[in-house]
């Protein structure tokens, strides 16, 4: 089995962990109320993104989502929540190079032994959930699993859905199509776009992502016969009998939405196994990106 197989197996028990670990860390993490905003890139910018439409969902204060590269350096916030895995992107470094001293700022990584360590005040650590490969699954899933549970939202039941999602066949067809469209709602947004980016990382597939309501809004005329349209929670009325009027393959997410996105990691494997890919091995990427000094 690859690395990204072992380690998206293993998310249940690293999920448990980090849901126990959220008490523990509560000082590092925001409190009810203060302005925040949470950064990252790739993987961990989607995750971001889920998790500031938890937060302001929940009414927990104001809580906006950037990519490191976009963050608005004029704007004020209690406190930055970075993500990444590594430690090491140079786009996050530099950003939390700019706000010590103003700002309070938080990395949530999987390697203490970096440089984030050196550039934030507070440090939350799940090197448990580190990984091997490039593409990230467990990483991301945990972080989001801990900021969940931090927040009040985190329930066993999401666990219990993760290993459903790891033990149940993939949909009949889902592996031959050739297309890949992800939809979700306010914090399963970024989870769609989170899904889209696995299977173009592991398997090369053509992949979008959307939110749910935007789909009939244009992309809806490119499907086919060929292609999958998956929905993380609940679908707006009537888009499934739209999405099944076109031929395409209608998948609606009956699990915790970030169990679904375990059911399509393992669809981005079984895509990549049958196009005779290396999903640890993803083609012009490497773990962390480390830019040159200009």
């Amino acid at each position: 089995m690859s690395h990204a197989g072992n380690e998206l197996s293993s998310q249940p028990a690293c999920w448990t962990r980090a849901a126990t670990l959220a008490a523990h860390h509560g000082a590092a993490l925001p409190e009810p109320g203060e302005r925040v905003a949470v950064v990252g890139c790739g993987t961990s910018f989607f995750m971001a993104q889920a998790v500031a439409a938890l937060r302001e969902g929940a009414g927990l204060g104001e809580t906006d989502a950037f990519a490191a590269s976009e963050f608005p350096p004029a704007r004020r916030y209690d406190r930055v929540v970075a993500l990444t895995r590594s430690g090491t992107t140079t786009e996050v470094l530099d950003l939390l190079a700019g706000l010590r001293g103003r700002t309070r700022t938080t990395a949530v990584t999987a390697d203490p032994d970096t440089p984030v360590r050196e550039a934030v005040d507070d440090l939350v650590v799940l090197d448990f959930a580190d990984e091997e490969s490039v593409v990230q699954t467990r990483f991301a899933t945990t972080a989001l699993t801990l900021l969940r549970a931090h927040l009040g939202l985190h329930t066993d039941q999401a666990v219990a859905d993760a290993r459903t999602a790891l033990a149940e066949p993939l949909p009949a067809g889902l592996v031959e199509c050739t297309q890949f469209t992800f939809l979700g709602r306010g914090w399963t947004a970024g989870l769609a776009q989170e899904a889209a980016l696995k299977m173009r990382e592991a398997s090369l597939s053509w992949t979008e992502a959307y939110p749910a309501m935007e789909y009939r809004h244009g992309p809806i005329s490119v499907s086919t016969g060929t292609t999958a349209t998956w929905m993380f929670g609940r679908a707006p009325e009537g888009l499934a009998e739209e999405v099944r009027a076109t031929g395409a393959l209608w998948i609606e997410g009956a699990l915790d939405p970030l169990a679904e996105l375990v059911r399509v990691q393992r669809l981005a494997l079984a895509v990549a196994a049958a196009r005779g890919l290396d999903p640890d091995r993803p083609r012009h990427l490497r773990r962390s990106v480390i830019l040159d000094a200009r």
